[in-house]
């Protein structure tokens, strides 16, 4: 059990009862006294001025693990709208708990956002754990972490996934250490070994090898990487059960507050991360100026523009364009790769896709292993080619 203390040092002064969300504290005789309700979220930890309050989170012993039950995905939301990592989430995450025979469930987060919880349900959640105040209009690191934490320490899941994303990738590594547990990042695969353990799968010595890590921790928590899960097909006909979980967040206890939010718009071509259809090129591309081919190519097929790391080295493509271990995680029905040997920091990005094309002069290259079509040829000869016929068979469509 988790030793909480309130030392002799407390005054008193009542500000962790009002930062406190869940109401677990009292003041008496002088003294704070917290309560059963407590759930170790350690906002009053840090909002104590006298530095009165600790809470000692012992390590989960291995005859305690069987207390932890249940898969969850933490699902992210954006601008009305659940994001697509969180349905491949589920996906996976309903593999998981049928292996497990336990229940699948998802949390969300936010506020007035229950008109997304179908959708949830659709993509496999039986459960959906709904979170809503207005403190949670936006994502703060703060407040997130003080309720999701404040969560497993009273639900205790046995598995909890998070998108490997900006906000994920803030939000997992903040709740494992306030939990004291560990977290896999970043990882590509996810199984559940003989003895109902979860195996993470990840990248390793710079992507060297595939690790697969085992957690000796209750809950186990890994961040996913988008695009490497598949969405099953939705059944628009489920629909979870939903509990609602209360908090009264104090604004006292919020370091940090979403002042403006500022998108930044891209051209279609620069959007990778949901493109049907990506040509890519390397370092085979020779010059910037040559990029224009790609782009070329691209814009007959109606697809968006990526690029291997040493294009992106050289200042040619944006980072938001790489594809890759260190860019983004792409999952296209067609992937093209132009002038791309294939390291396996660069296949690991794109694997997962459903046709690959790679045109290289070099018999030999990785790239060529993995590719359902490859091509043995000079992409200056073939690019220009293969972009004229597809205008020509649009225009003949056109004409028709």
């Amino acid at each position: 059990m988790s030793a909480i203390e309130v030392k002799e040092s407390c005054t008193g002064c009542s500000l962790c009862v009002k930062a406190c969300p869940f109401a677990a504290i009292e003041v008496k005789e002088g003294k704070a006294k917290i309560g059963e309700a407590c759930t170790l979220c350690t906002i009053c930890v840090r909002m104590c001025p006298q530095h009165a309050i600790t809470i000692e989170r012992p390590v989960v012993p291995v005859e305690r693990f069987a207390e932890y039950k249940g898969v969850w995905v933490v699902a992210e939301s954006d601008e009305g709208s659940v994001k697509n990592v969180s349905f491949e989430l589920l996906g996976k995450g309903r593999q998981l708990a049928k292996v497990l025979g336990e229940e699948l469930s998802a949390v969300l987060i936010g506020n007035n956002i229950a008109g997304q919880v179908k959708p949830l349900g659709a993509y496999g959640a039986e459960k959906v754990y709904l979170v809503e105040h207005e403190l949670l209009q936006h994502y703060t690191t703060d407040t997130y972490a003080d309720v999701l934490s404040s969560m497993i320490a009273r639900y205790k899941p046995s598995i909890v996934l998070f998108a490997a994303t900006v906000n994920g990738r803030d939000l997992a590594p903040r709740v494992a250490a306030r939990l004291r547990i560990g977290l896999t990042a970043d990882c590509t695969g996810l199984e559940i070994d003989n003895e109902k353990r979860l195996v993470q799968i990840r990248p390793a010595f710079g992507g060297n090898i595939m690790a697969s890590i085992i957690s000796h921790s209750r809950p186990q928590m890994a961040t996913v990487r988008p695009r490497v899960m598949k969405m099953c097909e939705p059944e628009e006909t489920r629909s979870p059960r939903v509990e609602r979980v209360q908090v009264d967040l104090n604004p006292l206890a919020v370091r940090a507050k979403v002042l403006e939010r500022n998108r930044e718009l891209s051209k279609a071509s620069d959007r990778i991360e949901e493109a049907r259809i990506i040509v890519s090129c390397g370092r085979g591309i020779g010059k910037q100026e040559d990029l224009k081919l790609v782009y070329a190519l691209a814009e007959a097929l109606g697809g968006a523009v990526g690029g291997s790391r040493p294009i992106v080295d050289c200042g040619w493509l944006p980072h938001q364009q790489q594809v890759g271990q260190s860019g983004k995680t792409v999952n296209p029905r067609l992937y093209l790769a132009a002038g791309i040997s294939g390291s396996i920091q660069h296949r690991i990005g794109m694997q997962s896709s459903d046709f690959i094309i790679a045109i290289n002069k070099d018999p030999e290259a990785p790239i060529l292993g993995i590719a359902n079509v490859g091509v043995v040829g000079d992409l200056f000869e073939i690019l220009p080619k293969l972009t004229e016929q597809l205008r020509n068979l649009e225009g003949s469509r056109g004409r028709s």
